[in-house]
């Protein structure tokens, strides 16, 4: 495996996806529930997200010849996209629109709504998914890596779906508050670089 690729690879999804973020929206939306629901809404929830950013890895550059969209002008919308949420993430307004979000869908089982979609495969994470298997020179190894990498990623959200009551007492309001905004930046650094690249791809620098 090249670690060049699948390290920056690992580190955009669990920056986008955010499990830390994630698993006190878990708790909430799964309260009252027994921990053998709680695990099978978390196993279903990660196979959903799974299916559909595997999906979008797969297919979305093919969508997007359809369309008549380039992987470039792609790549550069989807770094502004990403840019975005790394400015919610820094100023602190992506935790309430998710709890909103969550409020919004009292559903008794929560798995595929909210919780894969949006809250685990959303528009930050499947634009991710695109950009990644869609860089310039892929091949069948590339995407099956960044596929490997992603099925990583929702590996750490089901850990950390099982462990949220006691992660979020122990990392508490500050703990969560300072790894977001650590998270945030990392992402800032990271569409920006996407941006970077699209531009390298028209050949404009």
């Amino acid at each position: 495996m090249d670690f060049s690729t699948a390290i920056p690879a690992f580190v955009a999804l669990f920056v986008i996806i955010d499990p830390i973020g994630m698993a006190p929206l878990f708790v909430a939306l799964t309260q009252g529930m027994t921990a053998r629901a709680r695990r099978g809404i978390a196993i279903r929830a990660c196979l959903v997200a799974v299916a559909l950013l595997t999906l979008f890895g797969l297919a979305g550059e093919a969508v997007l010849n359809f369309l008549g969209i380039s992987m470039p002008a792609f790549r550069m919308a989807g770094g502004i996209l990403l840019f975005l949420t790394a400015l919610d993430m820094l100023f602190e307004r992506r935790a309430p629109r998710r709890q909103g979000q969550a409020d919004a869908a009292h559903p008794e089982d929560p798995s595929v709504f909210p919780l894969a979609i949006p809250l685990i495969a959303g528009p930050g994470s499947i634009t991710t998914m695109i950009l990644l298997a869609g860089e310039p020179g892929t091949d069948t190894l590339h995407i099956a890596m960044i596929h490997g990498v992603m099925v990583l990623v929702l590996l750490c959200v089901f850990v950390l779906f099982l462990l949220a009551s006691p992660l979020e007492r122990l990392l508490g309001p500050v703990g969560i508050n300072v790894v977001t905004r650590i998270l945030g930046m990392l992402l800032a650094a990271l569409s920006v670089q996407f941006v970077i690249d699209g531009f390298r791809d028209l050949q404009v620098i």
